[in-house]
């Protein structure tokens, strides 16, 4: 299976600090990968230095097999990299569906297919952004993300500061596009518990710095790697 990404020996940062100090990881096409870490260790400038907004010192990025590491950051985008940004980005002065149908390109994904995703979001179609409760936002952010029909979807801890009944939610339409749909996908997550279940790979950053890649389910078994780096185990949180 050909990788949909690969990042190989990257030092990335902003201005004169350095985030990260010779990252590689790789993704195969179709599966979904965990990026795990905690609180300042370098996830989200890694998710950041994909899509081409951080400093490059060293390294290089692939995407589909091409080497994409000196292309802007909207041309990334059109060559089928999409985000969902920790802030969600979404336009608050636009209705549910104008946010998607502002962005939409053709494909598979399509506004109707998302309700089906969201049902909340459909029942608020009409609405504003800033009328929507958080993890409203949050599932209209991802809806926004997949109307662009991406190859590839980054998503930087999408359950923070949500309800558990809202991160449930989130999580099962997360599964279903990881696992039933096979959308290649990367999520930064602090908590372990809640993104090993539903993806395939799993990548802990500390200092900027890659110390554990494996499976997800092999990770998940591990208590001491996940208590070591991440202050959790899989038996308490499972």
């Amino acid at each position: 299976m050909a990788d949909i990404l690969s990042v190989e020996h990257l030092s990335a940062g902003y201005g004169a600090a350095i985030v990260l100090g010779d990252v590689s990881i790789s993704l195969p096409e179709g599966q979904s990968l965990a990026l795990l870490g905690r609180n300042g260790m370098g996830k989200t400038t890694l998710l950041n230095s994909i899509i081409g907004v951080t400093r490059r010192r060293a390294g290089i990025i692939r995407f589909a097999g091409v080497d994409i590491t000196k292309l802007r950051p909207e041309q990334r985008a059109h060559a089928g990299i999409g985000w969902v940004p920790q802030e969600r980005n979404i336009f608050r002065s636009l209705t549910v569906e104008e946010n998607m149908t502002a962005v939409a390109r053709p494909g598979k994904w399509d506004i109707a297919r998302v309700y089906t995703l969201f049902p909340r979001l459909r029942e608020r179609r009409a609405n504003m952004g800033n009328q929507l409760s958080g993890g409203e936002q949050q599932m209209l952010a991802v809806g926004r993300a997949l109307v662009l029909n991406p190859r590839l979807m980054l998503l930087d801890e999408p359950t923070e500061g949500l309800a558990p009944i809202i991160v449930q939610e989130l999580m099962a339409a997360l599964a279903r596009i990881v696992r039933d749909e096979g959308l290649s996908t990367i999520i930064v997550e602090q908590h372990a518990q809640k993104v090993l279940g539903v993806t395939h790979q799993a990548v802990i950053l500390e200092r900027g710095a890659v110390v554990y890649a494996g499976t997800s389910a092999e990770l998940q078994q591990n208590d001491a790697i996940l208590e070591h780096h991440l202050g959790v185990t899989g038996k308490k949180h499972a």
